[in-house]
């Protein structure tokens, strides 16, 4: 094996020619890479070369001439036919033109239309499935107390809540800080401080407490469920339990839909007592506004059935995040790709229906828990 060499000499008419020797190979060509493709295109203009004097090339070599070439032949180039073979595979993958794009027909909206309408379709049934064989195992452990999953149960009972209240206490008391610190300018303008204590109470306990923590847990402990089927299908840990004749929902999904709804209603009951503490603090520090008067109005102004539709909403929450997460968990495939696709739809689905049904309680129970004036 030779090093590549290329020197200018003229041809029998007295025309300059480049002529190429040695061996231009990926081994041969070594580091020599780019010194060898800068002198090729200072040499470019020359009408003429020949390689009958290479001793062997093969495809980076060849690359390399076509790119130092202007991704073309030379005009007058003289090969042995071996090397005009490897041209040609090269001009061939290197050279081919961009395929455009299909014409836009008229009926591309409907085309679409269709498709999502199919993918809707199929997560709808999917999901209906999903609720039946939860509620066959619900009715099954009910029939069968021996069979409740309690260790899977307490486990997601303590992974989404016992280790999701530092986090919720913290968004919670600054939630409340920032609420009233804003609202305390307003209403010192109108004389109306003792009102805060209406806004902080109704605004918290029935509204921004159940939708923070169901948003919380839609990220945290939903992202994670649906992570952990996704990894376990991926890792054909499913099919296993299967082939074992042990039923997926009712030792995968049941235990986290229960844990969800026993979690969420308590932690959106934790936030909005953290979350009152920090707007009481704040209220003091703006207003002037007593601790003791503070909690002596808070029970009069906001009735006691509004922290009951607060831990309705937070277990409609919890239920529907986990059928959420578990869903798009079960339909991950076995990639890495898919498992990423399904996360991130499981947590934006989650929260998108999360505010849908929120506002739907908020409509429905317009006239329940607010005081007559």
């Amino acid at each position: 094996m030779t090093a590549p060499t290329l020197s200018q000499t003229q041809t029998d008419g007295k025309q300059p020619c480049v002529l190429l020797s040695g061996s231009w190979t990926l081994l041969a060509l070594g580091g020599n890479i780019k010194g060898l493709e800068s002198r090729i295109a200072s040499q470019v203009n020359v009408p003429s070369w020949d390689m009958l004097q290479v001793d062997a090339l093969d495809s980076t070599g060849a690359a390399l001439l076509w790119r130092a070439w202007g991704r073309h032949l030379p005009s007058q180039l003289t090969a042995r036919s071996e090397h005009l073979q490897v041209f040609e595979r090269i001009v061939g993958a290197l050279a081919q033109k961009e395929i455009p794009p299909p014409p836009r027909s008229p009926f591309d909206w409907l085309i679409t239309t269709g498709n999502l309408s199919l993918l809707f379709s199929r997560h709808l049934v999917d999901m209906l499935t999903l609720i039946g064989q939860v509620a066959l195992d619900t009715a099954h452990c009910l029939r069968q107390p021996r069979d409740i999953p309690w260790r899977e149960f307490s486990a997601a009972l303590y992974k989404s809540g016992v280790r999701a209240m530092p986090v919720t206490a913290l968004l919670g008391f600054m939630i409340g800080v920032v609420l009233s610190y804003l609202s305390a300018f307003q209403l010192r303008n109108f004389g109306a401080d003792i009102f805060i204590i209406n806004l902080l109470g109704f605004s918290i306990i029935r509204e921004l407490g159940p939708v923070l923590v169901a948003v919380l847990v839609a990220g945290r402990s939903g992202s994670a469920m649906t992570a952990q089927l996704g990894v376990m299908r991926v890792t054909e840990e499913i099919d296993a339990l299967a082939a074992m004749g042990i039923s997926r929902t009712l030792r995968l999904v049941l235990p986290k839909i229960a844990a969800l709804a026993v979690v969420v209603p308590l932690l959106g009951l934790w936030t909005a007592a953290i979350a009152l503490i920090g707007g009481m603090v704040s209220a003091q520090a703006q207003l002037d506004l007593s601790y003791g008067f503070f909690l002596e109005t808070l029970p009069r102004v906001v009735p006691v059935v509004n922290l009951w539709i607060g831990a309705a909403k937070g277990f409609v929450f919890g239920i529907l995040i986990a059928l959420i997460a578990c869903h798009f968990g079960l339909r991950v495939k076995p990639n890495t790709e898919s498992l990423s696709a399904n996360t991130t739809a499981s947590v934006v689905t989650s929260i998108t229906l999360v505010i849908l049904v929120d506002a739907i309680f908020a409509v429905a129970l317009r006239g329940i828990g607010v005081p007559k004036l």
